[in-house]
């Protein structure tokens, strides 16, 4: 801290890793897409050692898949993966359900309940980059107020997945998550922790239900991961 109001400055690592979190939080970066050190040095003018420390990070993290002689890439999770993923969250969220029912102070709700009405906002206007985030910064903003922050490092390595996941089997129009599901866990959250962790296990179970096979979604066989490094590529180099 630089006194006791202003945080200090993110290190280079840092402003790389929050850069990428939230590409692939937000489905900017697709599954299946390259992250190449040298264009993503160029991408965020910085050296590629700092690039590596923030790949390994995430990669420690299951946010990204790290091989050896491969690189890093986006992973392209599996159905079993998407059955993992919402096992995990209905164990860790509606644990942080149960105990935040009936503690949550005004201002907490008023923030909880301003974030649903930006992400009802987001989706109404067709914007689903933000309305993902919003959705995903709802479930962690419940997490941090829980108060367990091995419950929030959880989240954070299950959100990105829950995002890939969704952009590879979740049909196209379907929102992320129900904003009116997040009004609902608000209302339960006044009440019981039994019925605060019941509202949440319908919510993530909702969510996983939306999740299609892959061979339903129209015009999806084939599609190339968006490229966002293209500006950076060497002339010639038409690799992904």
């Amino acid at each position: 801290m630089n006194d006791d109001d202003t945080p200090a400055p993110p290190t280079a690592t840092e402003r790389v890793y929050e850069g990428l979190y939230t590409d692939i939080l937000e489905r900017r970066l697709a599954p299946g897409t390259r992250l190449r050190e040298e264009e993503l040095a160029a991408r965020f003018e910085v050296s590629r050692t700092v690039v590596r420390q923030a790949l390994q990070r995430l990669a420690q993290e299951q946010v990204i898949a790290l091989q050896h002689n491969r690189g890093a890439q986006v992973p392209a999770p599996t159905r079993d993966d998407a059955r993992h993923v919402f096992d995990a969250r209905r164990v860790v969220e509606c644990e942080i359900a149960r105990r935040l029912a009936g503690r949550l102070h005004a201002e907490q709700v008023a923030e909880l309940e301003t974030l649903v009405e930006a992400e009802a906002r987001a989706q109404a206007q067709g914007d689903r980059a933000a309305a993902i985030r919003l959705s995903g910064e709802f479930h962690r903003r419940l997490a941090l107020m829980g108060g367990n922050p091995v419950f929030v490092r959880m989240l954070d390595g299950l959100l990105p997945t829950t995002s890939l996941l969704t952009a590879l089997y979740q049909p196209a129009g379907t929102p992320a998550c129900v904003a009116h599901r997040h009004v609902e866990l608000i209302a339960a959250l006044a009440g019981t922790g039994a019925s605060a962790a019941t509202e949440m296990r319908r919510h993530l179970q909702e969510i996983e239900r939306s999740l299609e096979e892959p061979r339903v979604r129209a015009g999806s066989r084939g599609a190339r991961p968006r490229d966002l490094f293209g500006a950076y590529r060497e002339p010639g180099d038409g690799t992904r």
